[in-house]
């Protein structure tokens, strides 16, 4: 694994981790909505793992095909 995989990866877990404490401050403060709030927040956090996956699937290749020069 390269350099830039391992950025990707990392800025995947920190992506993640901003948005669970986001959504985990919004049920802090909206009690009442907690039960609402986390399916959307659980929703959130797989669209932000989807959306990465072409990032990382991008790096990874490329890093494949510069080893093949």
């Amino acid at each position: 694994m390269n350099r830039a995989v391992v950025f990707e990866l990392l800025w995947l877990a920190a992506a993640l981790t901003i948005t669970a404490l986001i959504f985990w401050a919004g049920a802090w403060s909206y009690p009442q909505g907690a039960r609402t709030i986390w399916p959307i927040g659980w929703a959130t956090m797989v669209a932000v793992l989807a959306m990465s996956f072409y990032d990382i699937r991008r790096v990874w290749t490329r890093r494949r095909e510069m080893r093949d020069y």
